[in-house]
């Protein structure tokens, strides 16, 4: 018989990824010669908030076959209006940008839902015209956050290594893990990744449960940006392609397929926890930024190598083959 993974891909590989940073992390004093203190982890936290969100958000709709491009655009929208509106009042200024950021992402996932068209181009569009609209709102130059009192507050320390926005990171993936665990919305998140008509036939609500994800997806970005201007006290028009592309790597080294159905938010929550300790691992060392773009590529490298359907078949025949063999071979 040929033995199965204990794990399944979506637990494994993020399990195995964060195990393996979380070591290089703790070894980093053998290079910077300078001791970890909390502070350090306070940073990797923070950085966990400012990818985390964005990680979720795109993951769940990469779990259901689809890819929201347009959350680095709603993320830096939501910033822009949380700073634009929230100078007096930092809670309505989030409310408004998390409003913002709930609509766009309905309105995405209402019009790829209901034409049954391709995410890519209608969120590539949509990201391409945020970006244009929140340089309008600022004439192209970041806007300064004027709340000294609620910098302060975001970024106050909670038990020496959380804060506000860590915190509430955290607390989306354990509202997100407890959904997709204990409801039927997760398993019919993955059916419809796995075969969109076979989940119809199944009795799976497709264009219902598409508009909710694009919608969770919308919101959850645009409360990053919110919380990320807040937290550096400006808000950024452009924010590049950096943000997406280590949101992409949180998500694939989470255990989520590219090819949808299968992913977890535990799973998505290890993958954006060793992006952010890649990166204060690169601040303690000063390693140039170019080694840890190649260590991404690298990693990125190896876990689509190992999922390809191509090569586990491979090993799988291989098995097949080892076991046959030990069988005859134990034949008198």
């Amino acid at each position: 018989m040929i033995r199965r993974p204990a794990l399944p891909p979506e637990t494994l590989i993020p399990a195995v990824v964060l195990a393996v940073v979380l070591i290089a992390f703790l070894c980093t004093p053998l290079i910077s010669g300078k001791a970890l203190t909390t502070f350090d982890v306070y940073n990797t936290f923070q950085g966990l908030a400012q990818l985390g969100l964005l990680t979720l958000g795109l993951g769940v709709t990469m779990i259901a076959g689809e890819f929201d491009l347009s959350v680095v655009g709603t993320y830096a929208l939501g910033g822009m209006i949380a700073v634009r509106t929230g100078q007096s009042s930092a809670i309505l200024g989030v409310v408004l940008a998390v409003a913002a950021g709930a609509t766009i992402g309905a309105v995405q996932g209402g019009l790829i839902a209901r034409l049954r068209i391709p995410s890519l181009p209608v969120t590539l569009a949509t990201y391409i015209a945020l970006l244009g609209l929140t340089s309008a709102m600022s004439g192209g130059l970041s806007v300064t956050y004027t709340n000294t009192g609620a910098t302060l507050w975001i970024d106050r320390h909670f038990a020496s290594i959380f804060s506000t926005p860590s915190l509430v990171t955290l607390a989306g993936f354990v509202i997100a893990a407890a959904i997709f665990g204990g409801t039927r919305l997760g398993r019919g998140v993955r059916a419809i990744g796995g075969d969109r008509r076979a989940s119809r036939v199944a009795g799976v609500r497709v264009e219902r449960t598409l508009v909710g994800l694009f919608t969770v997806s919308g919101t959850l970005a645009a409360l990053g940006g919110a919380l990320y201007s807040y937290s550096y006290a400006a808000a950024n028009p452009n924010p590049g392609l950096q943000p997406l592309i280590l949101a992409a790597v949180g998500c694939l080294v989470g255990g989520v397929s590219l090819a949808g159905g299968r992913g977890v938010p535990i799973g998505l929550l290890a993958g954006a926890l060793s992006v952010a300790l890649l990166g204060q691992i690169d601040a303690i060392t000063a390693i140039p930024d170019y080694y840890t773009e190649l260590l991404y590529a690298a990693l990125l490298g190896v876990i689509v190598a190992v999922d390809a359907p191509g090569l586990r078949r491979g090993i799988d025949r291989l098995r097949a083959r080892t076991a046959t063999t030990r069988i005859q071979d134990r034949r008198p």
